[in-house]
């Protein structure tokens, strides 16, 4: 945990890019959820108009200067996924639904910090503890979420990762078809995942219900669904599957591609 100021330091820093070492991905990949936020910031593109750009960490919903997480802008307007994903349900996720979780995110420290100095009964760690998990894992998938997503998005991968995938999967369509039911058959609330295991270096399809549960401790998400109901609800009504086909069009496949290849270059492979 004590290489956490380092790898903030690093995804802030704009003017002095560099990628993560070996040692440094593998602290990342430690970090659980954190590890998604440190592929999104190694070398993909901050704004579609500034391609070259790395990610901040105020980008990536944290603000150094205060310790505090933060609510991340969206990396492209509300409506720009239109008419896949429409914009007042952006507006109500983005800035509703995402700013809670970070709400809660930052009351979970606090209160844990409380307890640590005896200001706080310690019989509450149980209580903050699951706050911390639920909410510090919705405001790292939405994170991932907003830049998974492109309104140049669809189509297929290229390069590294589309023979990755036809490696690991069959098939982009054996992949495709593999997300898209495991995200369909999420029970009640939750994710869909396709993610980097590190040390195999395999890609795997998962499912988390509830933010935190059914995953495996060390991957790294790569592109992530929320499939919860505010997330389609007002277009899709319960019809999530059609949701899910319209997600496909819109996935930035050009950013994670980057983002896959920089993370293999920082494990050797």
């Amino acid at each position: 945990m004590s290489s956490t100021p380092q790898l903030n330091d690093t995804l802030a820093d704009r003017n002095h890019p560099r990628t993560l070492d070996r040692r440094d991905m593998l602290a990342a990949i430690g970090l659980g959820g954190a590890a998604a936020l440190s592929g999104l910031g190694l070398a993909a593109p901050a704004r579609a108009q500034d391609p070259g750009a790395m990610l901040s960490s105020e980008d990536l919903g944290w603000d150094p200067r205060t310790g505090q997480y933060i609510l991340p802008p969206l990396p492209y307007p509300y409506g720009a996924l239109e008419p896949h994903i429409d914009q007042q349900t952006m507006e109500l996720h983005h800035d509703r639904h995402h700013a809670g979780y970070v709400r809660g995110l930052n009351s979970a420290l606090e209160a844990l910090a409380a307890i640590r100095t005896g200001a706080r009964d310690a019989g509450e760690v149980k209580h903050w503890s699951r706050e911390l998990a639920f909410h510090g894992s919705g405001h790292f998938l939405h994170v991932c979420f907003w830049h998974c997503m492109s309104p140049e998005g669809g189509g297929q991968p290229e390069g590294a990762l589309a023979s990755q995938i036809t490696r690991d999967f069959g098939s982009f369509k054996a992949f495709s078809d593999h997300y898209k039911a495991a995200s369909n058959a999420v029970e009640a609330s939750g994710w869909g995942l396709l993610v980097l295991e590190p040390l195999s270096r395999r890609l795997m399809v998962m499912q988390a219900e509830k933010h935190q549960n059914l995953t495996a401790w060390g991957v790294i998400p790569l592109v992530v669904i929320d499939v919860w109901e505010h997330a389609y609800y007002l277009k899709y009504q319960n019809r999530r599957a059609a949701y899910v086909d319209a997600f496909m069009n819109v996935i930035n496949w050009r950013r994670t591609g980057q983002v896959f290849d920089a993370i293999m270059t920082s494990l050797g492979g």
